[in-house]
């Protein structure tokens, strides 16, 4: 028998997109779980992720005329939540402090490098021979007396703003890249190296060493946090509240 909402069937694809997406974190944090076990957690999950997911989009088509878009369904539920719960107000400047004081130890910004680069892209039919010829001929034009930020707009594959790419921290981008850039000195160019984009040329103006996060350096991530937990806390609400409401058959 299959599992039903209010009367209407739940899709079985919907319960296995859910147990694709809970499986790994599950097999992660029950690493030393029977997996039997932790299959079954998987299934029970993802069965109750599937049935939320119904009674809302349940919920949020009640009364509409027609199909709707995907687009248009989450403003409805968003607007669905705010309904029960009230408008969601952002976190007060004291909310913010307040989880910082808690959590400061944990709130660490990673090293990162401002740099910049030049790219010879290869793919699309691009001979990795050729794009190779042309950067060697950039790194020749460097050696004169070029400015980097000058050759990057004018011949690089990624052109303007000088080549920048801002501040980053490890793993953002390749490994190939990190594994250059991570090792270079202020100030300093690269030498020719290749990821799987093609062959680049990097020069690093400023690195900034793992530290301490200072208050006003995660503020904008810390308020973010909080108005998803409120986000979360409404949700669960509102789904608490169809749940009392619906009529679930199960298998």
């Amino acid at each position: 028998m299959p599992v039903k909402v209010n009367g209407e069937e739940l899709d079985p694809a919907l319960v296995q997109a859910e147990s694709a997406v809970i499986r790994p974190y599950l097999a992660a944090e029950l690493r030393h779980t029977p997996p039997r076990e932790i299959e079954a957690r998987v299934q029970e999950w993802a069965l109750e992720n599937a049935i939320d997911r119904l009674l809302l989009r349940q919920a949020a088509l009640a009364g509409a005329s027609g199909p709707v878009p995907d687009a248009e369904l989450q403003v409805r539920i968003e607007r669905l939540v705010e309904k029960n719960a009230g408008r969601i107000a952002a976190p007060k400047p004291k909310e913010i402090t307040e989880y910082y004081r808690k959590h400061r130890a944990e709130l660490v910004i990673p090293e990162r490098v401002r740099a910049a680069h030049i790219v010879k892209n290869t793919g699309d039919g691009k001979e990795e021979s050729a794009a190779l010829a042309e950067i060697q001929a950039l790194e020749s034009e460097l050696k004169n007396g070029v400015s980097f930020e000058e050759l990057a707009d004018r011949a690089s594959d990624c052109p303007g703003s000088g080549g920048s790419l801002g501040w980053f921290p490890r793993g953002q981008m390749v490994e190939e890249f990190d594994r250059v850039v991570f090792a270079l000195a202020p100030d300093s160019v690269s030498g020719i190296f290749q990821t799987p984009f093609g062959f680049h040329l990097a020069k690093v103006y400023e690195r900034s060493p793992e530290h301490p996060a200072a208050l006003e350096e995660v503020r904008p991530q810390i308020e973010e946090l909080l108005m998803s937990e409120k986000r979360k806390r409404a949700l669960d609400r509102l789904l608490d509240h169809l749940r009392a409401k619906a009529v679930i058959e199960r298998n």
